[in-house]
């Protein structure tokens, strides 16, 4: 290797530090390659082999990265001198990299989100398809889709977000929200008329929810304090402008809200539309005069 640390203009023992490091890596590389080949032979189920390849790239980069430290080391001088120079300058350069791989260390045990858990996070909005040690991956939905369906992109999220930003997950402990839908109905319309239609298509169309939602709130009660209060759907009432609002809340799959929501429409206009006692209100102009109009003979 003398050539080679003559020809480059750096110390032997650097030198041997490097190839020591490349063969390091290679074995390392091929060694997870035979794994995987292995597993993917021995495990039929995709959630398993999805599980065994994230436990196995976990591992392989943990030893990566401690046997890179053990052949470095001693390029330093001694263990004070790394720490020193560790502590003074990696950490500034390598700042992102070890806050990703804290959170990673946060999301694994902790566990705020899962893979499979609908979140919020910078305002995007999808599922969790991955984790790994810098960053996470999720399937994007919304954005310049409606209803909360996919986009069909994959978003990369570092893993260090998650200790400066808000995180809010739709799916943790249950997967049911609550979801609201609202129509205007006229002065003149029965507006009791219209509350129980709207009653009516939430009772016929919203899947029910309560027991499921009930389990699900009892389990994650164990560990968070939180209080939901009366799970059943209910209908709400406020005078606007153009007519009477009527307000609808329900309990709904946090990936159905689309599907639900279509469905709910549907049944609210067709009972409209039998209903001739309830109209929809628009926005209207009235004028009231307080004498005839007089209208002038033209020829």
């Amino acid at each position: 290797m003398e050539w080679l640390a003559e020809t480059l203009g750096i110390a032997d023992r650097t030198v041997e530090q490097a190839v020591f490091s490349v063969i390091l890596i290679g074995a390392l590389l091929l060694l997870r390659w035979a794994i995987l080949r292995w597993l993917r032979a021995q495990l039929e189920d995709p959630e398993s082999q999805y599980r065994a390849t994230k436990l196995t790239n976990a591992t392989i980069t943990i030893t990566a990265l401690i046997s890179l430290l053990f052949i470095w080391i001693d390029a330093f001088g001694s263990l004070t001198t790394y720490l020193g120079l560790l502590s003074a300058g990696i950490a500034v350069a390598l700042g992102d990299l070890l806050k990703n791989m804290a959170a990673w260390v946060y999301i694994m045990t902790r566990k705020p989100f899962q893979v499979g858990d609908r979140i919020e996070v910078r305002g995007l909005h999808g599922d969790v398809a991955d984790v790994r040690l810098f960053r996470f991956t999720v399937m994007e939905v919304g954005n310049w889709v409606e209803g909360d369906q996919i986009t069909g992109r994959l978003a990369h999220v570092p893993n260090g977000v998650i200790f400066t930003d808000t995180v809010a997950n739709y799916t943790e402990g249950f997967d049911y929200i609550w979801e609201e839908i609202s129509f205007t109905v006229t002065f003149e319309s029965s507006w009791k008329r219209g509350e129980e239609l709207l009653r009516q298509a939430i009772r016929s169309t919203v899947p029910e929810a309560k027991e499921a939602a009930s389990e699900g709130i009892w389990r994650t009660a164990r560990e968070y304090r939180i209080t939901i209060g009366e799970l059943e759907s209910d209908v709400f009432i406020r005078v606007d402008d153009q007519g009477v609002t009527l307000i609808g809340r329900y309990l709904v799959d946090a990936r159905q809200r689309r599907v639900v929501k279509s469905a709910l429409w549907r049944s609210i206009l067709d009972g409209v539309d039998d209903e001739p006692t309830v109209s929809f209100a628009y926005p209207t102009t009235r004028t009231y005069f307080d004498s005839p109009i007089e209208v002038a003979n033209k020829p």
